[in-house]
């Protein structure tokens, strides 16, 4: 038996409801912590989205109509790239710092810290984006009835990117250029999301109803968060051993 079942093994199981809730809590609070103590990261990230949005108009005109047909499209890409940006930040550092191996050997279950994790990872990363872009829709001349479902579609489709991030991140935990490798492997499964978080926007600036894009993305939401977990704390544990 390796110290790490035993220590597993040795967790009471009266204990284990109590112990979870404060692994989770107390994880949450760190990263959070962190997040804010490395604030100006959040602010490379969104002036980043900015920046990107911005170089569209600059390049093809500031035409009105035209801004509004590649507006959704626009803001989606922007958040995606805005997001692959900060997951290096994700495990990285406290792979370096040893706080994953003690994780591991902790006797939690993984995936409910890893959780955590990747609540405090949108909530520092993601919600920004989301709370911005109702004035980078203003930038691109959208209609303001189209706003909520940006803003729907985004609120759903951005946890995915943040659940599929981390498993990207876990893999690729510890190997040289991980940032080019992370990109190659994250970008694909993000396509689903970019199309149909575009295709919501898009459609509801046709007048149309909405609710099947956003019923997909919420599909897709929750699958990720019932596999998601598990499959990132699988691929930390392996990366540890």
């Amino acid at each position: 038996m390796t110290t790490r079942q035993s220590v597993r093994l040795g967790l009471q199981a009266e204990d284990k409801p109590e112990l979870f809730t404060g692994a989770f809590s107390a994880t949450l609070r760190r990263d959070l912590l962190l997040a804010w103590r490395a604030r100006s990261d959040i602010f490379i990230s969104l002036g980043f989205l900015a920046v990107v949005a911005s170089l569209f108009p600059l390049g093809i005109g500031a035409e009105p109509q035209q801004l509004a047909s590649i507006g959704p499209g626009v803001i989606w890409v922007a958040a995606l790239l805005s997001c692959l940006l900060s997951l290096n930040r994700l495990f990285a550092q406290d792979h370096a710092d040893g706080v994953l191996e003690q994780l591991l050997l902790s006797g939690e279950p993984p995936a409910l810290w890893v959780c955590a994790k990747l609540l405090a990872f949108w909530l520092t990363a993601c919600l920004p984006v989301v709370l911005l872009s109702p004035l980078l829709a203003l930038w691109f001349h959208l209609p303001l009835d189209v706003l909520p479902v940006l803003a729907a579609s985004l609120l759903l489709g951005t946890p995915v990117l943040a659940m599929l991030g981390g498993i990207g991140a876990a893999l690729t935990l510890g190997l040289n250029s991980n940032g080019m490798l992370l990109g190659l492997l994250v970008l694909p499964l993000y396509v689903p999301v970019l199309i149909f978080g575009t295709a919501a926007t898009g459609t509801a600036m046709l007048g149309m109803d909405a609710s099947s894009h956003l019923l997909l993305l919420g599909g897709i939401c929750a699958a990720c968060m019932a596999l998601a977990p598990w499959a990132c704390a699988t691929c930390l544990d392996i990366a540890m051993e």
